[in-house]
C-alpha cells in the first residue's frame, strides 16, 4: 500500500496520508509521492481544490519517520530538494488547499499544515512541533511561515518549548480556523470544499496567488502589483459569465478561462 494516496472526485483532489500503523509518519517515498500529487493536482485544469487528509481516525500527519526519514536527513542521504518540493516551499500551488485534521497533527504535520488555506480539526486534534525534544529543527516551512501566520510570541512558544497543543488551543491562536467533532469533520471540509468550488476557479486562485506573492512587498509596491492580478479575471470570460448569471438570476457556468 502506498504511504500517501491520491484520488480525483469531480473538481476536488485528494491527499491522504496513508500509514496508519505509524500515526501516518512520512517515508521518503512517501515525500516524494506528496510533492508528485501536489504537482499533479495543480497541473490539472479539472481541479478546483485539494483536500490533505490522514487515513485512520488517530492521526493527520505525525511528521518524518524518526526511523525511517531521519536518520536519512541526519546522514545528508535524503535530498532536501524532495522535502521542499512535499511541503511547498519551492512549488507554487495555487489551488486551495483545505486541510482535515483528524488526530495528532505533529512535527511535519504541523509544518505542511501552514501550506494549506483552510485548516478544520477535530476536537481530539492535536497539534506540535516537537522537534527541540529531540535536539533538531522544524525547519520544513515552520521558522518562515509559523512567525507570520500567528502572532510572534504564539509562534515562539510553540517553536522553543516543543510542547503539544490542543484544537481548542490553536483555534484560539489562529493556527486553525474550525474545531468540528470528530464525526463531522470531513462533511465540514466538504462543505468549504463545496462553497469554493462554486465559484469562478480564475479568480479562486488569482487571488491565493496574488496573497502570497504579495505578502512581503512594500505596501505601495504590492497595492500597485494587485490590480494586475485582478486585471487578468476581470477580462476572462468567467468574469463575463459571472455578471451574466448574476443579471439574470441563474447558477453560473464557469470554465476557468
Amino acid at each position: 500500500m502506498k504511504p500517501v494516496l491520491f484520488e480525483k472526485k469531480g473538481v476536488k483532489a485528494y491527499i491522504t496520508f496513508n500509514r496508519p500503523e505509524a500515526m501516518n509518519s512520512m517515508t521518503p517515498e512517501g515525500f516524494q509521492l506528496l510533492a508528485e500529487y501536489f504537482k499533479e493536482a495543480q497541473t490539472d485544469d479539472n481541479i478546483r481544490v485539494i483536500i490533505l487528509t490522514g487515513a485512520g481516525d488517530k492521526a493527520f500527519c505525525s511528521g518524518a519517520d524518526l526511523k525511517k526519514t531521519i536518520p536519512l536527513i541526519s546522514d545528508g542521504q535524503l535530498d532536501f530538494g524532495l522535502l521542499n518540493d512535499a511541503v511547498l516551499k519551492n512549488v507554487p500551488i495555487w489551488k486551495p488547499i483545505i486541510a482535515a485534521v483528524n488526530g495528532y497533527c505533529l512535527a511535519g504535520g504541523t509544518e505542511i499544515l501552514q501550506a494549506t488555506d483552510i485548516r478544520i480539526a477535530s476536537e481530539d486534534a492535536i497539534f506540535g512541533l516537537p522537534e527541540p525534544k529531540w535536539s533538531i529543527m522544524a525547519a520544513a516551512g515552520s521558522l518562515v511561515r509559523l512567525a507570520r501566520q500567528i502572532p510572534y510570541c504564539q509562534a515562539m512558544e510553540i517553536l522553543l518549548t516543543g510542547e503539544q497543543l490542543t484544537a481548542e488551543k490553536a483555534e484560539k491562536i489562529g493556527l486553525i480556523n474550525k474545531v468540528v467533532p470528530k464525526e463531522e469533520l470531513m462533511n465540514e471540509v466538504e462543505r468549504y470544499a463545496d462553497i469554493i468550488c462554486q465559484n469562478g476557479p480564475l479568480a479562486i486562485q488569482n487571488t491565493k496567488k496574488a496573497v502570497i506573492e504579495l505578502l512581503n512587498l512594500p505596501i505601495e509596491e504590492a497595492f500597485h502589483k494587485e490590480i494586475l492580478y485582478a486585471k487578468e479575471v476581470f477580462e476572462s470570460s468567467d468574469a463575463k459569465e459571472g455578471v451574466a448569471a448574476f443579471a439574470e438570476k441563474r447558477e453560473p457556468q464557469f470554465r476557468g478561462s
